[in-house]
């Protein structure tokens, strides 16, 4: 049976938000029920002071700006802190989960899950039915005011239906996205969630999304070998990393005396060793709250 899903590669992304503004065109102001009913249209203007109740400056305009719904929403995903950052794009739809808060939170029928398995929103049923926009722990889906009704990504169901893919996936400049049947092992998309050992975005909900994720960031340690003298970076140290759950990894630092590891897991403590020809041992402890940059570390000449 067919399981329709997303991947979606942050390694890729660029953070254009092409498929934002796609999403925006194929669903402001149009409705295609019965899938959906539609988006509210994004704004913008200036008006005096006095337009928002606020006491009036002469010839002085104030900009607003309302920017609707966001059913693609691209976030900035960002692990570490100075010096040791990483960054990613995070394109963030409705996750499609099997097993969805949002229909267990709705009644008389206002969510279905059709047999290929798109998530939707019955724009007629789901009237007055705000608690769904609190129900989903991905902030994905949105209450229209002015139809009373919550709404969210469809995955372009009307589209899908006529065999073509969700507009955000067609219209991204750089292929970061990839729509399709998980259930056929022979799809792009089963291949692609294979290979990259995509992920989907907080399994700890127990959700079931079918939007997976490849290359995103994981927490991280980072730290530079140096000459205890002269403080110049060494190249070619064996840097040994061992958990308290028993798991190692080992590294060689760069030709400017860099190391990192990545793929922790943070809350455990740490045992770091760095070793190097003429060179004393230096071993050191380090407990991982989060992904981190420990600094210098420095190499004695002596030992073997």
């Amino acid at each position: 049976m067919t399981k329709y899903g997303m991947l979606i590669e942050t390694d890729v992304c660029i953070g254009c938000d092409v498929c934002l503004k796609a999403c925006k065109d194929e669903f402001e102001g149009n409705d295609y029920l019965p899938y959906s009913a539609a988006q509210p249209t994004s704004s913008y203007g200036y008006g005096t002071n006095s337009t928002f109740g606020w006491p009036d400056t002469p010839s002085k305009l104030t900009p607003w700006y309302t920017n609707g719904h966001l059913w693609m929403n691209v976030k900035e995903l960002i692990v570490g802190r100075y010096p040791a950052i990483k960054g990613r794009y995070l394109p963030t739809p409705c996750m499609q989960c099997d097993d969805a808060p949002c229909k267990k939170a709705s009644t008389g029928g206002a969510i279905t899950t059709r047999s290929d398995g798109i998530l939707l929103i019955d724009p007629v049923k789901s009237a007055g039915q705000s608690q769904l926009v609190a129900s989903c722990p991905y902030a994905a889906i949105f209450w229209n005011g002015s139809q009373n009704i919550p709404q969210k990504c469809t995955f372009c169901a009307h589209l899908v239906d006529q065999g073509k893919t969700p507009r955000c996936v067609e219209a991204c400049p750089v292929s970061a996205m990839t729509f399709g049947d998980l259930n056929d092992p022979g799809s792009q998309i089963a291949k692609k969630v294979k290979a990259l050992n995509a992920e989907q975005l907080h399994p700890e909900y127990g959700t079931q999304p079918k939007v997976y994720y490849s290359g995103l960031i994981k927490p991280f340690l980072k730290g530079t070998v140096v000459d205890a003298k002269g403080g110049a970076g060494l190249s070619g140290a064996s840097v040994r990393l061992a958990a308290s759950d028993g798991r190692t990894w080992t590294v060689t630092s760069n030709f400017y005396g860099d190391f990192e590891f990545t793929g922790l897991v943070t809350g455990q403590m740490y045992s770091l060793q760095i070793s190097m020809s003429g060179r004393m041992t230096k071993k050191v402890m380090v407990f991982l709250n989060e992904a981190k940059h420990i600094g210098k570390l420095q190499l004695f000449q002596g030992g073997q």
